[in-house]
């Protein structure tokens, strides 16, 4: 099977040439088998792959195909290859599976839409773009997918570009991530400097003879490869773009927020972990900073009204959490909690487009209430990904959770500090989504009476990838179980091949070993589960119980309020301080330097020689007497100088 490996991302690729150069040509089922199909065989290549990987003995799980050469120029050489190991596998089965239910879904969300085609057609170019991310056996063919995303997210966030908003969004989106990109691409050159390759495998194997461990070089390129990460991540301070996605369909923000693009960040520092190692000055960075976006993230949400805001807001704080474990050294973790996002995120997104869609399009939870009895379906489906979330025992979410913060708390790189922002943030993230699902399914019914007329459940082709995500929920944690549990954590083992840096995995199985005291985690995990069920009964008092409690506290904390629903004007700042600056620059350069200097000399010149050609026109009027008599005069002239002079 190793043989079709290309295939993977191959294939959404021929579902975008398909229905793009075929758009408006196609009805409207055939474009979408086209888009679901590629997708869905993407998915059982990438299963079948995945099993062939496994057969494998742990220390031999790599299948790499070359395609062919890509750029050869003296020393420097790059194919286009593929690469499949046990992390590139655990995501080509997150972006297709989540992928294949999202455009399904999409099927049923967008079927009144005039650009289905086009829709589609972006889709899988989406979906291609993160596969060839993903599986790339180099940095720059890696880059090449990155800025694929870049370009599709920039497609799909404006999709509907008569929205001023959403046009809007998508610019901010790809003007963001343009500035993380140059960071990503100098940490490349400095790599590909020292190491003279951009091979993955030649770059982890000879990085700790080429860098100085801890040293400026290696912490400079891993700092700037951050900086990357942080704008298609959406961390502080580019996190800007992420909340404003939601002005595309709700389909593509579940696919940036949960299977693509805000996942190659954290993807791209787990795949280069050694070099991460090496450079313990940025690792703690990325923790204090993954630290910071997770706890700031989570009290914008405290105060968001938008659903859709909402889950917006959460996602920046969940990958806050997975670059939480990244900067402590816990890369195993990250990437686990990045598959568990995976299902529940999706399923929050897809059932939040459930509830705009029986809602004609509304968003604001404050028009919603007591929607439960509507939509059944959606309400339980949601309800399950917000307990996984909250980091509720036996649900996905609590089995990344937790082990995202033991890390953080216990590891050489961690500091109990990082773990107290972790835990507030989790009993934040349980009220604020509570919040959710009591202000929309719950309590009074506040829509109008036109809207409540409306209120359906969605079709079989919405509500089947729900309930699909919904067991992925449920089940997908179980696979990375806890030791502390008397089970094989089997994704961290299945990991530890790829993720860990030189010694990391001896150490950790020491400390196994030498039979490490595990009360400390049981209370750290007893304290957080406390937590989050004293948030949730906070919640449930406050929008469900007594809702007038919360508006009393509202108008009490006013100031408070006003500051998190406006974001903490940090779009505001960077207006004042960057974009208008750059705007009032870009005009004084328009029209003093090009319209004044630049335009008013060559216009100047030109208008000097029109004046002078003026004056010699007389000269030249074409008249052989006149041109007699001058010359008669010039001759006179002549010779009177000769004569008298």
């Amino acid at each position: 099977m190793s043989e079709y490996l290309f295939w993977i991302p191959l294939l959404p690729l021929l579902g975008f040439l398909i229905n793009g150069l075929l758009l408006g040509k196609l009805p409207r089922p055939v474009v979408s088998a086209v888009a679901c199909v590629s997708v869905g065989l993407s998915f059982v290549l990438s299963l079948l792959l995945f099993f062939e990987l496994r057969s494998l003995p742990p220390a031999a799980r790599e299948i790499e195909q070359v395609l062919f050469t890509w750029i050869a120029a003296g020393s420097f050489h790059v194919d286009i290859a593929f690469l499949l190991d046990p992390l590139s596998a655990v995501m080509i089965l997150v972006v297709t599976g989540v992928g294949f239910l999202i455009h399904v879904y999409s099927t049923g969300y967008m079927h009144h839409d005039k650009d289905f085609g086009r829709y589609f057609a972006y889709l899988n170019l989406f979906t291609f773009s993160m596969l060839t991310l993903v599986l790339a056996n180099n940095f720059l063919l890696m880059f090449v997918g990155w800025e694929g995303v870049g370009l599709c997210s920039y497609l799909l966030i404006g999709f509907w570009f008569h929205k001023k908003s959403a046009s809007d969004a998508g610019k901010k989106a790809f003007i963001v991530n343009r500035i993380g990109d140059f960071g990503f691409l100098l940490g490349m050159f400095i790599i590909f400097w020292q190491v003279g390759s951009l091979e993955f495998k030649t770059v982890m194997e000879q990085a700790p003879a080429m860098f100085v461990a801890g040293g400026g070089l290696i912490t400079a390129a891993c700092l700037l490869l951050f900086v990357g990460a942080t704008g298609k991540s959406a961390q502080i301070p580019l996190y800007v773009w992420l909340p404003d996605a939601m002005e595309g369909p709700t389909p593509v923000s579940a696919l940036i927020h949960a299977a693509t693009m805000v996942t190659a960040g954290v993807y791209m520092i787990a795949r280069s972990s050694v070099l991460y190692m090496m450079a313990p000055d940025a690792l703690m960075v990325v923790a204090i900073i993954g630290a910071a976006t997770a706890f700031f993230a989570a009290t914008i949400g405290l105060a968001q009204n938008d659903i859709k805001r909402v889950l917006a807001y959460s996602t920046v704080s969940q990958l806050g959490y997975m670059f939480l474990a990244c900067g402590v050294a816990a890369f195993g973790a990250g990437i686990f909690h990045l598959m568990t996002h995976a299902f529940f995120k999706a399923l929050l997104f897809l059932a939040a487009g459930s509830v705009i869609h029986a809602m004609s399009e509304k968003q604001d939870m404050r028009e919603m209430g007591g929607l439960k009895k509507y939509l059944p379906i959606t309400y339980m489906t949601m309800l399950i990904a917000t307990l996984a979330i909250a980091g509720i025992p036996g649900l996905s979410g609590f089995f990344s959770k937790d082990e995202i913060l033991w890390k953080a708390f216990s590891s050489q790189h961690g500091h109990w500090l990082l773990w107290l922002v972790g835990f507030i943030t989790a009993g934040l993230t349980a009220f604020y989504m509570f919040r959710l699902i009591y202000m929309t399914f719950h309590g009074k019914e506040r829509m109008d009476e036109h809207t409540r007329s409306h209120i359906h459940e969605s079709p079989r082709s919405m509500t089947v990838p729900l309930m699909a995500l919904a067991v992925l929920s449920v089940i997908g944690g179980y696979i990375g179980m806890p030791h502390i549990f008397g089970v094989t954590n089997y994704f961290e083992e299945w990991l530890a091949p790829v993720v860990h840096g030189p010694g990391h995995q001896a150490a950790s199985h020491a400390l196994a070993a030498a039979g490490a005291d595990t009360s400390m985690e049981w209370a750290l995990m007893a304290a957080s589960v406390i937590l989050v069920i004293i948030a949730i009964f906070v919640a449930r008092h406050f929008y469900n119980k007594k809702p007038e409690a919360a508006t009393a506290m509202a108008e009490k904390m006013s100031g408070m309020k006003t500051l998190l629903a406006n974001k903490y004007y940090v779009d505001e700042f960077y207006g004042a301080t960057v974009v208008r600056p750059i705007v009032n620059g870009s005009l004084f350069l328009w029209k003093f330097v090009d319209v004044v200097i630049i335009d008013g000399t060559i216009n100047g010149l030109a208008v000097i020689s029109r004046d002078i050609s003026e004056v010699l026109r007389y000269v030249q009027g074409g008249k052989v007497r006149n041109y007699a008599t001058v010359f008669v005069a010039g001759v006179i002239v002549l010779v009177a100088y000769f004569i008298f002079g």
